[in-house]
Parts: structure tokens; C-alpha cells; sequence
């Protein structure tokens, strides 16, 4: 390989140890997350990656960046860039692995919420904008908890990447963790962080949107009821709502998801192994 000039190239291929440095555990692989150990003259606020910032941690006297691959992310080689802290482009490499996600199929009564009509259609594109908004939140936070607690309390009814198909209808891959519990369990903050948004969706149902900083944001679906408003911090297990079914769903669960980088990724990869591998049963 050709080195050019002022380019620093660091290849690190992000394996097993290196993540169980952090408080996260995992492969690179779609819908998953590389965490890349930095040198130490890079400009934390220099990096990008496929255009989006992305997040930068501290432990053991070493920064690391913690970045979130889509699901739509192909196995191969890909990078993160940025600067050093004397303005010289550096390059970060590193591999992503691929994964197969199982096939989910779901039977929805109201035929809306699989083939919406057309005067549905304004306001789901309405709504598309306002959740994407708040997915691509980035605020400036100088520590950022990346080791969550269990928002609701139960088993996992459907898990994160499923290949779903409602009536018989491909759909798009589930980009949630399901957690099966009863309607009007409370929904419990996984960290600190502010309500981006909040507010009634037509697939969603009632949701509440949280920034946890550098791009993490977590989103909370089908609820009963909604107890936060925009703006306002919560801290670690305060209580956001409790869960319902409202929206499309077939029983009351919570729908969580995790947003980083813009991508939706596992919400199992910030638990304690004894809550992510909590059994699953069907709701």
C-alpha cells in the first residue's frame, strides 16, 4: 500500500478484544457497532463517518470512537475519518462482518396500518420527517453513558433486524427490540439524557424520542401513555410513560430503539449480558 503524504492510516480491524475494552459487546455486522481505539493526537470532533459525526468515548486513558452501522451496511471494508489535532487528515479502517437476521410473519387486523390509505399517507410522511429529525439530533455532551439499563421489566417478544412481513407483505427489517410486558408497566429512562419529542404516530403509536448526546438517541413506541414533554432531562430510571399498544401493534409491549450515527442499531448491545439475552416468547 502507497503511503501518501500527510495521511495517517491506522488499520484496525475492531476484533472481540478490542470491544470488550468498552461497556459494549459485539462484532462489526450490520445493525451492530465498531469501536475503534484512536490515537492519540486525533481531533475527536474531526470524525465522520459516511458523513455523520460520531460518538467518541473515554476509559482506561485511551478515547474511542463507538460508531453505529445501519442494517442496510454491506460486509467489507469501510472508514472513519478525520483530523489529527494538527490538522493532518487521518484515516480509520475496519471491517464489517455479515449477519443474517431471522424472518418474523405478522397478522395486523387493521388493514390500515399495513396498506395505508391515502389520506393516511400525508401524515405518515409528516411524521417520517419529525422522527428522522430527532434520529439525526446531535448535541454536544463530554460524557456519554453507553452501558444502559432495561427500559421495562419482561422477556423480548421480538428481537432487533427480524425480516418482517405483515399480512404476508415484506416490510421493512424490525429496527427494535420488542419487550413483552403489561399495559401501563412503567417505561423507565436507560440513562440520562433530554426528550427530543414526543407525541401520537400512526405506526408508532404514542412515542417519546430521548438524546443521550453525540448522536445516541433512544425511541419508545406503542405506549398507553406518555408521562415527559419536549425539553425536559431525565436522569437514569425515571419514569417516560408506560406501555400499551397503541399504533401498530398486536399486544401491549414496548418498542425500543437506538439510534447512533443515524443508524439504527441493537438496543441488546448497551444492556448487561443478563438482561440481553433475557428469554423470548411471542405476544
Amino acid at each position: 500500500m502507497n503511503r501518501l503524504p500527510h495521511i495517517f492510516l491506522y488499520t484496525l480491524l475492531c476484533s472481540a478484544a478490542s470491544v470488550q475494552a468498552l461497556p459494549l459487546d459485539g462484532t462489526p455486522v450490520p445493525g451492530g457497532i465498531a469501536v475503534i481505539r484512536l490515537p492519540p493526537d486525533v481531533n475527536p470532533g474531526s470524525l465522520r463517518y459516511q458523513g455523520h459525526r460520531v460518538l467518541v468515548t473515554h476509559q482506561d486513558d485511551a478515547d474511542y470512537a463507538v460508531v453505529g452501522l445501519s442494517l442496510g451496511t454491506k460486509p467489507g471494508h469501510y472508514r472513519l475519518r478525520g483530523r489529527t489535532g494538527v490538522n493532518k487528515p487521518l484515516t480509520l479502517a475496519f471491517d464489517v462482518e455479515d449477519r443474517q437476521y431471522d424472518q418474523q410473519h405478522i397478522t395486523i387486523e387493521d388493514k390500515r396500518k399495513v396498506n395505508p390509505e391515502k389520506r393516511d399517507l400525508v401524515r405518515i410522511t409528516r411524521e417520517r420527517k419529525r422522527i428522522d429529525a430527532a434520529l439525526e439530533h446531535w448535541s454536544d455532551r463530554d460524557r456519554v453513558v453507553v452501558r444502559f439499563r432495561k427500559p421495562v421489566e419482561g422477556p423480548t417478544s421480538s428481537p432487533f433486524g427480524l425480516r418482517r412481513f405483515f399480512n404476508g407483505q415484506p416490510r421493512s427489517p424490525h429496527s427494535g427490540l420488542d419487550i413483552a410486558a403489561d399495559e401501563g408497566t412503567p417505561i423507565r429512562a436507560p440513562a440520562p439524557g433530554t426528550v427530543i419529542d414526543a407525541g401520537n404516530f400512526f405506526f408508532n403509536g404514542n412515542t417519546v424520542l430521548i438524546d443521550h448526546g453525540q448522536g445516541l438517541v433512544t425511541m419508545y413506541c406503542h405506549m398507553s401513555a406518555i408521562d415527559v414533554k419536549p425539553g425536559m432531562t431525565v436522569a437514569t430510571g425515571d419514569v417516560i410513560g408506560k406501555v400499551g399498544m397503541t399504533g401498530r401493534a398486536t399486544g401491549p409491549h414496548l418498542h425500543w430503539g437506538v439510534s447512533l450515527n443515524d443508524a439504527r442499531i441493537d438496543p441488546a448491545l448497551f444492556l448487561p449480558a443478563d438482561q440481553a439475552t433475557e428469554g423470548s416468547r411471542d405476544h
